[in-house]
């Protein structure tokens, strides 16, 4: 795998090495050992799959308070998405800001989001499927949220009017400090 930083502390788009023969590819999706090497948080508890029937459709920004703050990586194995990842960890370099980068069936990247960052996806075309890992179980008391277009964090998503809950329509404007 090759692990590129972006912008954000901690975030990274993992690319597979693909190995190609006129069957097709092999590539590896994980390795608790090459994330380890590469300062990531290795562990795994969790895995789930996200289907969305509808091209617009926004999930986000979501994550979990301490202790059960949780490690990501998200893929898109079906469709296309655009895939944020907000710095809200109190006294990181990077503290709100975002990186955005588009996860499909076709470049098969991944985006690593470290523990203490949100994490959303509008999807870009109808019957689209995201695949995570989590390094933390999923922990109801514990999950939080912060609005998809707070203007604190400046986020452009690409589709206007998009097809989301209500709660995450409706979380009140980012006070940092507060759960």
């Amino acid at each position: 795998m090759i692990f590129r930083e972006t912008p954000l502390a901690g975030v990274f788009v993992v690319e597979m090495e693909r190995r190609e023969d006129h069957r097709g590819f092999f590539a590896r999706s994980w390795c608790t050992r090459e994330f380890a090497d590469n300062g990531l948080d290795a562990r795994l508890v969790q895995s789930a799959i996200s289907f969305n029937p509808r091209r617009g459709t926004l999930r986000g920004m979501h994550f979990q308070l301490p202790p059960h703050a949780e490690a990501k990586l998200i893929r898109c194995t079906r469709g296309a998405i655009l895939d944020v990842a907000l710095d809200i960890r109190a006294g990181s370099s990077t503290f709100g800001h975002h990186v955005a980068v588009e996860l499909s069936q076709e470049n098969h990247d991944g985006l690593y989001i470290p523990a203490g960052c949100a994490h959303g996806f509008q999807t870009l075309i109808n019957n689209t499927e995201v695949l995570y890992y989590m390094s933390e179980f999923h922990a109801p008391d514990a999950a939080r949220g912060v609005r998809y277009n707070d203007p604190a964090f400046g986020i452009s998503w690409p589709i206007d009017d998009p097809i989301i809950l209500n709660r995450d329509r409706t979380y009140p404007d980012f006070v940092p400090g507060q759960p």
